[in-house]
């Protein structure tokens, strides 16, 4: 699900300056392959139980949690949800804390700049079992990041995972292979993706998966020596992880609470806790649990009429995104958004792979009006566009995680929602 778990979305509102990007995310799960690839498909709902979303209540942060803050970042683009976590030597504390880190439960693993990093600290270096360098591209709808896997303790809150594989991105390292370049335009440096860095935490455990395990797959992983690198397969123990059941503890998925928004906020905080049903902090509650694909992490939204069999809920994403002829698009060049006359109240239903139902309501706002009315403002949870995806796919991004507690439950890990993956709220 490389290109497809979370999408690199801009709004090119060139007058207003108001540029929106989100971050994307790797593959997991049994076969890797992405939402669009079964854009021809159809899903009915069946009957299940249905539920209708309430906001999260205030919690204390705890040892298991980290506070989360929507703010103006590294670029001053709204809609993304950003922490500080600790990279560490393996093994020492020569430690560096890397903040505007996005908050992203549309991919898995753990990405940092080598610019965020000092010279002085050397992280070992992944190899595979032929002894080869590892390298990675990470591939977005729009664009790619390229750097060398290497191996980091990373902490966060109370959590720590150990000899973690993360990606090192680095424009630098090596020589770029052609069939990484050809995915769009460099996001190689905090600038072009509007973060420090990625802390990938969705639903699987590894970047790609088992559909890297067999085959190289052209784009993903690379061997290096030298400056020369070569597509290669690679285990699953060795590719960029999400960090989450890497813990000791809380190791089983996560929980995303952030406030409720009413047309803009100059910024808002929130929190990311760690566990599900492990500790007081992160029960499910009356959350309704969502089955997704045990190999895309995708499920179903019917939302006037139309089905779109390949949803995600992706707190990477900027804004809600899903193809509809209900409303217009903004005149170019900010055309990757909505401009409804007026604001509109919508509704979705949302059906999980275990048949389990939810109605959603939502509302899309005038993106011209909206960057006029809250210039400025961070937290913005009207945006919804048609931008980056195909007919098949409804992103529920950033706006739709405001006033709500959002799980996302690790592939083959037991929560008392059932083993994951699925997400929740």
């Amino acid at each position: 699900m490389r290109q497809s778990s979370s999408f690199v979305t801009v709004l090119c509102a060139a007058l207003l300056a108001l540029l929106v990007s989100a971050c994307g995310g790797g593959g997991g799960g049994s076969s890797g392959s992405s939402p669009s690839a079964s854009s021809s498909s159809t899903t009915s709902l069946s009957a299940g139980p249905t539920v209708t979303n309430a906001s999260p209540s205030p919690q204390v942060v705890a040892d298991n949690a980290v506070l989360v803050s929507v703010d103006s970042g590294v670029s001053n683009v709204p809609n993304m949800p950003f922490v500080s976590v600790t990279i560490c030597v393996p093994g020492t504390t020569q430690c560096q804390t890397i903040d505007h880190m996005l908050v992203d439960t549309g991919s898995w693993g753990v990405r940092v700049f080598a610019s965020q990093l000092p010279a002085s600290m050397t992280l070992p270096q992944q190899k595979d079992a032929s002894g080869n360098l590892v390298a990675e591209c990470m591939q977005f709808f729009d664009g790619y990041t390229w750097g060398s896997v290497k191996l980091a303790d990373l902490q966060i809150a109370g959590e720590k995972a150990a000899s973690l594989p993360i990606q090192v991105i680095d424009p630098n390292y090596a020589s770029l292979p052609s069939d990484c370049a050809s995915y769009g335009a460099s996001r190689n440096t905090p600038a072009t993706l509007q973060a420090n860095g990625i802390l990938g935490i969705g639903v699987f455990k590894h970047d790609c998966g088992a559909n890297c395990v067999q085959n190289a797959v052209a784009g993903t992983y690379y061997g290096c020596n030298g400056t020369a690198c070569t597509s290669i397969p690679l285990a699953e123990p060795l590719q960029v992880a999400n960090p989450i059941p890497y813990f000791a503890t809380d190791n089983n998925g996560s929980m995303l609470s952030l406030p409720m928004v009413s047309g803009g906020a100059q910024s808002v905080s929130g929190q990311l806790v760690f566990g599900i049903g492990t500790q007081s902090n992160n029960s499910l509650g009356s959350a309704q649990v969502i089955g997704v694909s045990p190999s895309n992490g995708t499920f179903t939204t019917v939302q006037n009429g139309t089905t779109y069999s390949s949803s995600i809920l992706d707190s990477g994403s900027t804004g809600l995104f899903f193809q509809t002829s209900a409303m217009p698009a903004c005149a170019s060049p900010n055309n990757a958004y909505y401009c409804p006359v007026s604001t509109q109240s919508l509704s979705a239903m949302i059906q999980g792979v275990n048949g389990t139902t939810s109605t959603v309501n939502f509302s899309v706002g005038n993106a011209t009006t909206i960057s006029q009315t809250y210039s400025g403002d961070s937290a913005l949870p009207l945006l919804a566009g048609p931008a980056f995806v195909t007919s098949s796919i409804f992103d529920w991004g950033l706006p739709f995680f405001y006033g709500r507690n959002v799980y996302a439950a690790v592939e083959q890990q037991a929560t008392p929602g059932g083993t994951g993956p699925y997400v929740a709220y």
